[in-house]
């Protein structure tokens, strides 16, 4: 039988660390070939190329570095030996890099996110698991199509919908609102249902002016006034409730897009979208009324990842409103 051929992309996190006698505490350690060997059976899976792309903690990730990142996969892509994708990840940014790739990535081959909660030097090393499912999800023709993908505790979570709930639980990435899209049990993949929406930007380059400003009780416009006045091209609002912001906000986000700065506006809440339900003042209706744009579910460190990108592509306001309140 020939076995599915797997290039993996190692960028560091917490999956390659140990902890550093001299500091007492982790850091990136392991190069992609110490961590497959430490993975027991991996050659039953699937054969291997690999690249060491970084070792890089997560916080250390950089919207420039997931456009480079992109295009190598892209090109893995494109060759017709290579099956399917993996991608070792910290998991602090691992959800902004995985939906940074669901919106630039064609085609159908699976891509596969994973990272680790526990480092190489503790006992309960969650990494070889996790990369283990991983590349069987990744090898699998039943995620063929599915978009990239989060695999973690043997979860499988559409890139769209993974966001990390808990500082240090392994069961930490969860897709909130629906669940799953399946799960791997032992050497079967299950897939149980399709991701809730797809779509594509095509940007070459991306623009990172746009910062997120989150809204909490008695907040006004001052971080708002400071982020256009340093150049902002957008800003995503981390509202309150059903997207709604005080009252003291609201002139300096008229302001804002009075300048022609794209203003989103998210929830803090982890659940739910904003909806322009309430017309009161600071209300999501009268932000609505003033041009900003609704997230829907998105939270807003991936609403961020989607603006950068339209934004990067050049779209006009209402193509960047009609991709963000379509989907």
């Amino acid at each position: 039988m020939i076995l599915p051929h797997i290039a993996i992309f190692f960028t560091g996190g917490t999956i390659s660390m140990q902890i550093d006698p001299k500091t007492g505490g982790a850091i990136p350690a392991l190069s992609g070939r110490e961590i497959l060997e430490r993975v027991p059976g991996l050659d039953e899976i699937a054969t291997f190329e690999t690249t060491d792309f970084g070792r890089l903690p997560g916080p250390h990730m950089t919207p420039t570095q997931m456009l480079e990142l992109a295009k190598q996969v892209k090109t893995s892509l494109s060759r017709t030996e290579i099956d399917g994708i993996v991608i070792t990840h910290g998991t602090d940014t691992l959800e902004e890099t995985a939906f940074f790739l669901s919106l630039v990535l064609p085609g159908s081959k699976p891509v596969v996110l994973v990272g680790a909660m526990r480092n190489s030097s503790e006992l309960s090393w969650d990494g070889p698991a996790n990369l283990r499912s991983a590349v069987r999800v990744a090898s699998s023709p039943a995620t063929r199509g599915l978009g990239p993908l989060v695999v973690m505790n043997d979860q499988i979570i559409s890139a769209r919908e993974a966001t990390k709930t808990h500082t240090e639980s392994t069961d930490t990435f969860q897709s909130r609102d629906f669940g799953p899209l399946g799960f791997v049990d032992k050497d079967l993949v299950i897939v149980a249902r399709l991701p809730s929406s797809s779509e594509t930007i095509e940007a070459a380059v991306l623009d990172e002016r746009v910062d997120i400003i989150k809204v909490y009780a008695g907040s006004d416009g001052r971080f708002f006034d400071h982020a256009v006045a340093d150049g902002a091209r957008g800003l995503i609002i981390e509202g309150l409730g059903r997207g709604n912001v005080t009252p003291a906000a609201m002139p300096a986000i008229q302001r804002a897009l009075d300048g022609g700065v794209v203003v989103v506006i998210t929830s803090r809440c982890p659940r739910g979208r904003v909806l322009d339900t309430y017309s009161y003042e600071g209300g999501g209706r009268q932000l609505r009324q003033m041009g900003v744009i609704s997230g829907g579910m998105l939270p807003s460190q991936k609403a961020r990842i989607k603006l950068m990108l339209a934004l990067g592509a050049e779209w006009p306001t209402e193509q960047i409103r009609a991709a963000f309140e379509s989907s």
